[in-house]
C-alpha cells in the first residue's frame, strides 16, 4: 500500500482566537509560552507577580506584536477564592478558557527533617492544589465547547528524585498523577490534558546561578553551564524556553488532538540516563 503524506498548511497550526490562561506567566518559560501562544492566534491571560508598569510593558509589548489581546490576573494561587474570581474573570472577558497551562511554582530547597512546614504547605497550594482548582473550574465550559486542552508544567523531578527537594519533587509527580486522571475522565469530549517534564531551563533562576558561577570561578559562560549541568543534561546546554513553550502550542494544535494523558519530557536526555 502507497501512502501519500501531505505536508501540513502553516494554517493547520493556528490556535486563531482561542483564549489561553497561563500561571506563572510573568516571567521565565510562562512569559515565553504567553509569546508563542499569542504568536498562534491566542488572547492570552497573564498571572504571576509583578509591578503594574511590567505587566503594562508586557501586555503591550505582545499585544502590538502579534494583534491578540490581553488580560492579567494578579490571583495569589495560595488562595483557592482568588483561583475562582481569576478563572471567572478570564471566562467573562474572553467567553471561556479554551487553553490552560499550570506552570507558576514555587521552590524551597531542604533536607525532609529540615524542611519548614509552612514551606511544604506553599508547595501543596501553589504547585499542585492550584493546577486542581484551576482545572475543576475550566473543565465544564472546554466540556460545553466540545474542546480543550490543558498542560500541566511538571518537571524532570517529576519523573526522579533528588535530595532536598521534597516539596517540589512531591508536587511536581503529583502533576503527573493529575494529567493521567483529568486525560481519563475528558476524553469524549475533545479535551485534552498532558504534562512537560522540562529539565533545567534558561529561566530568571538559572541565569542569576551561571551568572554567580562565573564571577566567582572566573568561568567563561558556556563553562559554567556545562559545570550546571555535569551529570545532567547529556547535551551540556539549557533547554531554550521557547523551545518548550512551542512544543505547547503544538499539542494545543490540531497535529496534537490524539495526544492525551501523556508525559512528555523536554530535557535534553536527561531522562533517557
Amino acid at each position: 500500500m502507497i501512502v501519500d503524506f501531505v505536508t501540513p498548511d502553516h494554517d493547520l497550526m493556528t490556535l486563531q482566537g482561542k483564549c489561553v490562561l497561563i500561571t506563572g506567566s510573568t516571567q521565565g518559560l510562562g512569559l515565553a509560552a504567553a509569546e508563542q501562544f499569542a504568536a498562534a492566534g491566542c488572547h492570552i491571560v497573564l498571572n504571576g507577580f509583578a509591578s503594574s508598569e511590567a505587566v503594562a510593558a508586557m501586555r503591550a509589548r505582545i499585544e502590538d506584536r502579534h494583534q491578540v489581546r490581553t488580560w492579567y490576573a494578579s490571583a495569589d494561587l495560595r488562595k483557592p477564592e482568588e483561583i475562582t474570581q481569576m478563572m471567572t474573570a478570564a471566562a467573562d472577558t474572553f467567553g471561556g478558557v479554551d487553553i490552560l497551562i499550570n506552570n507558576a511554582v514555587v521552590r524551597h530547597a531542604d533536607a525532609v527533617d529540615a524542611f519548614p512546614a509552612e514551606q511544604w504547605d506553599e508547595a501543596i497550594a501553589v504547585n499542585l492544589s492550584a493546577a486542581f482548582h484551576t482545572i475543576r473550574l475550566a473543565v465544564p465550559g472546554m466540556k460545553r465547547r466540545n474542546w480543550g486542552r490543558i498542560i500541566n508544567v511538571s518537571s524532570i523531578y517529576g519523573l526522579r528524585g533528588a535530595p532536598n527537594r521534597v516539596g517540589y519533587v512531591t508536587t511536581k509527580t503529583a502533576l503527573i498523577g493529575l494529567t493521567r486522571a483529568v486525560a481519563l475522565e475528558t476524553t469524549g469530549h475533545n479535551v485534552t490534558c498532558n504534562a512537560v517534564c522540562p529539565g533545567t531551563t534558561r529561566t530568571p533562576v538559572h541565569e542569576a546561578s551561571l551568572n554567580l558561577m562565573t564571577a566567582r570561578e572566573g568561568m567563561s559562560a558556556r563553562d559554567a553551564e556545562r559545570a550546571l549541568l555535569a551529570g545532567k543534561q547529556p547535551t551540556g546546554r539549557l533547554i531554550g524556553p521557547e523551545s518548550v513553550a512551542a512544543f505547547m502550542v503544538f499539542l494545543c494544535g490540531p497535529l496534537g488532538g490524539d495526544i492525551t494523558g501523556a508525559v512528555l519530557p523536554v530535557d535534553g536526555g536527561w531522562s533517557a540516563m
